[in-house]
C-alpha cells in the first residue's frame, strides 16, 4: 500500500513539473502571438472616441510601452499568484468572465462525452462481435462519416431538422442547469450531440479494433470453451481488457471537447469561454485571450493527468 501510495505520488508530482514548463511555454506562445496581430490594444481599452492623447495615457497606464519580455513577465507573475488583470473591454475581472463562461463550456463538453461514451461502447461491442458482417460494416461505415463530417455542418443540419422542421428544440440559446434542468438540457441536447460526433466515431473504430484484437487471445477461446454466454465473455473479458487502450482515447477526446467547443457555441450561441474567446480576439483583448488560454490549457492537462493515472490504475503493468 505505501509503494503505490509512493509510486502516485511520484506520478503527480512529475506530472505537475512537466505541465508548469508547458503552460509557461503555451503562454508565451500565445502572447507573443497576440502582440502580432494588427491593431492597437490600447485603442480598444481607449475607446473608439478617444484622442491621442489619452490613447497614450491608456497605453502607458497598461504598461504597454514596455517590452515584450517585460509585459509577459508581468503578466506571468499575476497569473501565479490567480490574477489574471481586467478586460480591456469594461475593466471586468478575466477571473470573473472565465468563472461565468467555463461552466458553460465544461457542461456542454461533459455532456458531448456522455453522450459520445454511451453511443460508442456499444456500437463497438456489437461491431467486433460481428466481425466481417455486415452490421460490423455499417458501424465502421458510419464512423468514418462521423469523423469525416465537418462540425459547424452537422451542427446546421441539426437545427434545420429539429428546430426548423420538427420544432422540437430551440435553434440557439442557453438556460443554466442550476436553474432549470429541463430546460439546460432542451438548449444543450443539439449542441452536444453536434460535439460529441467525431469523438464518438473515434472511441468507436478504437475500442473496435481494441475488441478485436483481445477477442482472438487464447483466454477468450478458453472461457467460451468452458461454457460461458458469449454476453459474459464480451463483458466481463474482452471490454474490460480492450478498455485499457481505449482509456486514453476517451482522455484525448474529452481534451478536444474541452477545446473544440469553438465553432459550436458560435453556431448555437452558447455563452461558453469560446464564445467569449472569439470575443476577446476580435476587440484584441489580451487579458481575456491569456485568460481563456491558460484555463483551457490547465483543464486538457488535468483531464491528461487523470488518464494517465487511471491507465496505471487498470493495467498494473506500466508502473
Amino acid at each position: 500500500m505505501r509503494s503505490i501510495t509512493k509510486w502516485w505520488k511520484l506520478i503527480v508530482l512529475k506530472r505537475l513539473g512537466s505541465s508548469l514548463a508547458l503552460l509557461t511555454m503555451v503562454s508565451a506562445i500565445t502572447f507573443c502571438m497576440i502582440l502580432l496581430v494588427p491593431g492597437d490594444p490600447a485603442v480598444t481599452a481607449a475607446g473608439p472616441e478617444a484622442t491621442n492623447e489619452q490613447i497614450e495615457e491608456t497605453r502607458e497606464r497598461l504598461g504597454l510601452n514596455d517590452n515584450m519580455l517585460v509585459q509577459f513577465g508581468r503578466w506571468f507573475a499575476g497569473a501565479v499568484s490567480g490574477e489574471l488583470g481586467s478586460s480591456l473591454q469594461g475593466g471586468t475581472p478575466v477571473s470573473q468572465l472565465i468563472g461565468e463562461r467555463f461552466p458553460v463550456t465544461l457542461g456542454l463538453a461533459v455532456a458531448a462525452l456522455v453522450i459520445a461514451v454511451a453511443v460508442a461502447v456499444p456500437a463497438a461491442i456489437i461491431a467486433a462481435a460481428n466481425k466481417g458482417k455486415l452490421v460490423d460494416r455499417l458501424i465502421t461505415l458510419v464512423a468514418s462519416a462521423g469523423v469525416a463530417v465537418p462540425t459547424f455542418w452537422l451542427g446546421l443540419m441539426l437545427v434545420v431538422g429539429f428546430s426548423l422542421y420538427a420544432r422540437l428544440l430551440p435553434s440557439s440559446g442557453y438556460a443554466p442547469f442550476w436553474e432549470d434542468p429541463l430546460e439546460w438540457a432542451r438548449f444543450i441536447i443539439m449542441p452536444a450531440l453536434t460535439l460529441a460526433a467525431a469523438p464518438a466515431a473515434e472511441i468507436a473504430r478504437q475500442l473496435r479494433g481494441s475488441m478485436i484484437g483481445v477477442l482472438e487471445q487464447d483466454y477468450i477461446r478458453t472461457a467460451t470453451a468452458k461454457g460461458l454466454l458469449p454476453r459474459a465473455v464480451l463483458l466481463k473479458h474482452a471490454l474490460k481488457n480492450a478498455g485499457v487502450p481505449a482509456m486514453t482515447v476517451i482522455g484525448l477526446q474529452a481534451a478536444f471537447l474541452l477545446g473544440g467547443s469553438v465553432i459550436v457555441e458560435q453556431i448555437f450561441g452558447i455563452p461558453g469561454l469560446g464564445a467569449l474567446s472569439i470575443t476577446a480576439v476580435l476587440q484584441r483583448d489580451i487579458p481575456v485571450i491569456q485568460g481563456a488560454v491558460l484555463v483551457t490549457a490547465i483543464s486538457v492537462l488535468v483531464v491528461n493527468l487523470l488518464v494517465d493515472l487511471s491507465y496505471r490504475i487498470f493495467n498494473p503493468k506500466v508502473r
